[in-house]
């Protein structure tokens, strides 16, 4: 509102920007006035055309309203005219309709009479070719009369069809009868010399096509039993039906499939008799060497064993490759689109019958013959898997005696000749097994394989050094190993890794060979294991074996005089010794090892190396000051290698872990003589200040490797008590100071920021003091005065007494209440 307003004030502003303007206010408002006039009659005249065409409007709506109206009546009246067509159109073909009706029943009738004319004459002149025995031209008539039958299937209860059915029946039993007649002849010698005979046999053949598929199957089923009535004679009880004469059942079966070949040409191939003979063969033999195999007392040889099983393997895949499945395949496929009705989808009672022996002829068309006689011998494979593992552990026993402890040359594995051959022959007998079987036999001997490759990790530990008598002392063993010792152990670590890598391979092919059933229960984690512990195993002797040639260097550590030393100079002889001993078996070592385990191996000896080292200080008798400024010399020195043998290793770079875990462990020695280099008033702070989770017992050994007598420690044990909350040793400690420590409250006091401040500020002046013992020549270190030591380390008391001065009241409380307690 307030935007309009200003808008009008600057319109007004604009057209009359002046005084002398205004007198032209009279003729705008007269302009203003004839537009105004003239917007109103535009108004006017729109609002008057838009109510003349409103009424227009209404007009047209009722327009439209009587048209549909008119056209409802219309459509009605088309409604009536054409049910009143509808009825006159059934008037006028009712009588057709029924003329249509009397033609169909007519038609059928007329057809059912000339069908059934024909089925009593087919059926009369079947009977005659039955009585003749005339096989060729019965069999096309039996298909037709067939077919006749099923025109009348809803007519049954006729009597006439129902005498013409039961004739047709009697009919196919007598030719049923006659046909079973003549096969009874069928293999008797000269058959397949009389064309005749073959001739009419091969005709009774379609005869029995056209019958009942049951009597196709009693024929085939009889002609087998006939044949396998002599095979049962000759190999049950006799002297070939031994196991040991297993393959002369197969030549016997193949000799008949031979010598038969012609004779069963009269039967159609879709009737697969060779087949089913091969099949009924393959169950009469399985039960008579299943019943051999249970009752043979003694047992059979394995040998004999084995023999009987591949020629059964044998025979059995010459029959899966002569009766493959691709024809029962075929079969089953053109049998999807039969046994139906095209008229309605059910089936007849004659073709649930075809169908179902249908389906009987595509299960013997499918049957596998691998393993349907084999399989009876593998419950009594046991002795097989037993020869196996003795063989296989006696192969183990004869690599170990053979195995040189060298790598082989021009390989670049490191890997002992052992550790291949036991895969090798392992591989050897999973061919010769899974040729054989791949069941349960197959799955006991891979559990040999286990029992093998265990064995031969425990092989391995067995060639690692042990402990010599007398080296091994109460709490930690020593291995005494020389050079090819070293180079064995590191052979031994990669042997079992190359066996930790190739025994998963080795599970995932049994599982692949195995049936799937046992494929789930192959695992080879277990001894995965054993040869990752062997790895273990034997990098710890290694590193043992390189710490007991050390400590013969640290025995000369303690045995050198330390008191009576009168200067610094170079380096001590035993960390000569040190260095000797890294740079010829660390390159070595590293040469032969993975880069993972030389890893392994040198955390390992850092980790034990560096903690002897500062025990090791313990053993010595007594350091004066000159003897403390010479062993943290060699500290730094001997820091310095264990730095150096990841490059004495070969590698380009320390890793970061490892030199912050050497300079962490060596500090500790190099503080612990730092301590012992501290004038006597100091060195309970010093102590506490360095080695803040040092011991008191540690606090007395460094007064007794000081040389301070037990009359002069006291004063130093009663202000390292004062400053500690650990109770000392009570053969150091009087008996009011033992009285005062058994009231002492077990907790650790807070100090202000001042003494902390002061305790930093010491240890860095300690640190400075070391760092200026190691940098001394020789004949600096020996200029260097006890008096001066006393000095500095005067005026580092004396800063720690100042700033304490200044903690304030309630540090002065505690002090206090330690000194009542």
């Amino acid at each position: 509102m307030a935007r309009t307003k200003a808008s009008t004030l600057e319109f007004i502003n604009e057209i009359f920007p002046t005084e002398a303007s205004l007198v032209a206010v009279d003729p705008l408002l007269g302009k203003l006035r004839n537009k105004i006039r003239h917007v109103d009659a535009e108004i006017i005249s729109a609002i008057r055309q838009q109510s003349t065409s409103g009424s227009k409007a209404k007009e047209d709506l009722a327009a439209a309203m009587r048209a549909i109206q008119e056209l409802t009546q219309k459509i009605s009246e088309m409604k009536e005219k054409a049910e009143q067509s509808e009825v006159m159109v059934q008037e006028i073909c009712r009588d057709i309709k029924k003329l249509d009706f009397a033609k169909k029943n007519i038609t059928t009738t007329v057809t059912a009479l000339h069908r059934l004319a024909m089925l009593v004459s087919a059926v009369e002149q079947l009977q005659a070719m039955a009585v003749k025995r005339q096989y060729k031209e019965a069999a096309g008539q039996l298909e037709a009369v067939n077919q006749l039958c099923s025109h009348f299937e809803a007519y049954s209860d006729i009597p006439k069809i129902t005498e013409l059915r039961e004739k047709f029946k009697g009919i196919k039993d007598m030719l049923k009868s006659h046909v079973f007649s003549d096969f009874a002849s069928l293999g008797t010698a000269g058959l397949s010399e009389d064309g005749q005979q073959m001739q009419q046999l091969a005709d009774a053949c379609l005869v029995i096509d056209g019958l009942d598929p049951s009597a196709k199957e009693e024929l085939i089923r009889n002609v087998c039993s006939k044949e396998l009535t002599a095979y049962q004679q000759i190999f049950q009880g006799t002297e070939v039906a031994k196991l040991e004469k297993a393959e002369r059942r197969y030549a016997w079966i193949k000799r008949q499939l031979r010598s038969n070949e012609e004779v069963w040409s009269i039967f159609p191939p879709s009737w697969r008799v060779a087949h089913t003979l091969c099949i009924q063969f393959c169950k009469v033999t399985r039960a008579q060497l299943m019943e051999i195999l249970d009752t043979a007392q003694p047992k059979p040889e394995v040998g004999t064993l084995l023999q009987a099983l591949q020629r059964t393997l044998e025979f059995e895949e010459e029959l899966a490759e002569r009766f493959g499945g691709s024809e029962g395949k075929k079969q089953e496929e053109e049998s999807d689109n039969e046994g139906f009705d095209t008229k309605d989808g059910k089936e007849t009672d004659g073709e649930k019958k075809a169908n179902q022996h249908s389906a009987n002829d595509r299960a013997a068309a499918a049957f596998n013959f691998r393993g349907t006689i084999s399989s009876c011998f593998e419950k009594h494979m046991s002795i097989y898997v037993e020869l196996e593992e003795k063989t296989l552990m006696e192969a183990l026993d004869k690599l170990i005696q053979e195995e040189t402890w060298e790598a082989e040359e021009g390989t670049q594995t490191n890997v002992l000749s052992s550790g291949t051959q036991v895969f090798l022959i392992i591989k050897r007998s999973l061919k010769r097994c899974s040729a054989l079987t791949r069941n349960q036999t197959l799955f006991n001997l891979y559990k040999v394989f286990q029992r093998v490759l265990r064995a031969y990790a425990g092989k391995l530990v067995a060639r690692l050094p042990r402990g010599q008598p007398g080296l091994v002392s109460s709490t930690e063993g020593q291995v005494k190993v020389s050079d090819k010792d070293e180079r064995v152990i590191c052979y031994i670590v990669n042997t079992a890794e190359y066996c930790h890598e190739t025994a998963a391979n080795m599970g995932e092919n049994v599982a692949k060979l195995i049936d799937s059933h046992f494929s789930e229960s192959i695992d080879m984690s277990e001894e995965q294991d054993e040869f990752s512990g062997v790895i273990t195993k034997a990098l710890s002797i290694l590193v043992l074996g390189l710490e007991t040639r050390l400590e013969n260097e640290l025995a000369n550590m303690a045995r050198l005089p330390w008191a009576t030393l009168e200067s610094v100079g170079d380096q001590s002889d035993y960390v000569n010794g040190i260095s000797v001993i890294l740079s010829s078996s660390v390159p070595v070592i590293a040469g032969l090892l993975s880069p993972l385990y030389f890893q392994y191996f040198m955390d390992k000896l850092a980790a034990s190396f560096a903690p002897k080292f500062h025990n090791n200080i313990f053993k010595c008798k007594r350091i004066s000051e000159t003897g403390a400024q010479q062993m943290l010399l060699d500290t730094h020195a001997v820091k310095t290698l264990l730095l150096e043998v990841p490059s004495l290793g070969g590698q380009a770079s320390t890793p970061a872990s490892y030199t912050k875990y050497v300079a962490r462990e060596m500090s500790k020695a190099e503080h612990l003589l730092k301590v012992i280099l501290s004038p006597m008033e100091a060195i309970a702070d010093t102590y506490r200040a360095l080695l803040p989770e040092g011991s008191g017992a540690d606090f007395l050994r460094i007064l007794d490797l000081k040389g301070v007598k037990r009359t002069d420690s006291q004063p130093l044990i009663d202000r390292f008590t004062n400053r500690n909350i650990e109770a000392l040793p009570t053969s150091h400690v009087s008996g009011s100071q033992q009285s005062n420590q058994a009231n002492t409250a077990p907790s650790t006091p807070t100090f202000a920021n001042s003494g902390q401040q002061s305790k930093e500020a010491m240890m860095s002046r300690v640190g400075a003091l070391g760092r200026g013992a190691i940098s001394q020549s020789a004949a600096a270190a020996a200029a260097a005065s006890s008096t001066g030591l006393k000095r500095l380390f005067a005026v580092v008391e004396q800063a720690k007494e100042g700033a304490a001065k200044k903690e304030g009241s309630h540090i002065q409380e505690w002090f206090s209440n330690i000194g009542r307690r």
